[in-house]
């Protein structure tokens, strides 16, 4: 039986866009998503970035939660280090409040932005024993007395909520904290693929179940693949490209909306090769995409998997997930 699929979204603006066009088609998708019977759909945080509209994580969650039935909706991640802890219990205490049983929150300790924007945005610290003590504090806030352990604050709206926490990492640090916290592990293999292995061993190996934050009785991944699916193989890989051109762009220093598709071999003629940041994509038609997804599982014994999908067109990337959902569920 093939494992739960999920989506992680982060709000692609293509060029001539708008950043309110962009959020428009999301929410189109997150409906398409919920009747198709993708298990989450997540939104991805970050700032100072022209080609991505994923900054308001909370209010995307709400308005996508609005428009399904079924689907959990969730922050992949809400950047801790960005708020106060306090803040995020009264946010997703609100909206478990607004929408029942569908919320969840992941938790990275990266900025998701630059070093200048990180500290204007500055909430809470990134240092690991700090990140840990916001966790913790944010479970006590959910839970039914409503307030942290550390300090006597309580918070009425997300009391009783007991909204799912993730740990959200690309190394072996954050996979460590996932595992002595006893919490599930969303791995961002889609992006840094170096530590895959490395980082799910170190999470089982350190997985604590009787950790006072523990909301799970057995280590549990979920891992990060980019996806594009196309009726052909080559169809794909020219659908493929606007992603590539993301990542060429963030290697120059380039900031730009999504960019239209070229011909692959263009990136050859300019001297470009593979990224090695997108190893871990399946792209192809349904069968060469879940070959490549099947694989991916069989290495990490992932439980579940979140897919990333960049269309310039949001009809190719609606019909990705179409054919992706056919050829898994």
């Amino acid at each position: 039986m093939s494992i739960p699929l999920n989506i992680l979204d982060l709000v692609s603006i293509r060029e001539g866009s708008t950043a309110c066009e962009a959020i428009a088609n999301s929410m189109s998708t997150a409906a398409l998503a919920d009747e198709l019977g993708y298990s989450r759909l997540w939104f991805a945080e970050h700032h100072n970035t022209m080609g991505l509209a994923a900054s308001s994580t909370a209010l995307l969650i709400s308005q996508a939660a609005s428009v399904t039935e079924r689907i959990r909706v969730g922050s992949g991640g809400v950047m801790l280090p960005n708020h106060a802890p306090l803040m995020v219990a009264e946010q997703y205490g609100t909206l478990a409040n607004i929408h029942g049983d569908r919320i969840d929150l992941g938790l990275g300790r990266a900025p998701g932005t630059d070093g200048m924007t990180a500290q204007a945005l500055s909430g809470s610290s990134a240092e690991p024993q700090s990140f840990a003590q916001n966790i913790y504090d944010l479970q006590g806030w959910f839970s039914e007395r409503g307030q942290a352990y550390s300090t006597p604050i309580k918070s009425a709206v997300s009391a009783g909520t007991n909204v799912p926490i993730w740990v959200l990492g690309s190394t072996m640090n954050g996979a460590s904290i996932a595992g002595q916290l006893g919490l599930p592990f969303s791995l961002a293999s889609h992006f840094a693929p170096d530590q895959i292995d490395a980082a799910i061993k170190v999470y089982r190996d350190s997985f604590t179940p009787d950790a006072p934050t523990a909301q799970i009785d057995k280590p549990y991944v979920m891992a990060g693949i980019n996806v594009m699916v196309a009726d052909t193989d080559a169809e794909a890989q020219r659908e493929f490209t606007p992603v590539r051109q993301m990542f060429a762009d963030i290697g120059r220093g380039r900031s730009r909306q999504l960019q239209p598709p070229v011909e692959p071999s263009e990136f050859a003629a300019q001297g470009m090769g593979e990224n090695p940041m997108l190893t871990i994509s399946a792209v192809g038609s349904p069968d060469t995409a879940t070959e490549q997804m099947a694989e991916f599982v069989e290495r990490t014994g992932a439980d579940e998997l979140i897919t990333v999908t960049y269309a310039y067109d949001t009809e190719v990337g609606q019909r990705s997930l179409r054919l992706l959902a056919d050829a898994w569920f």
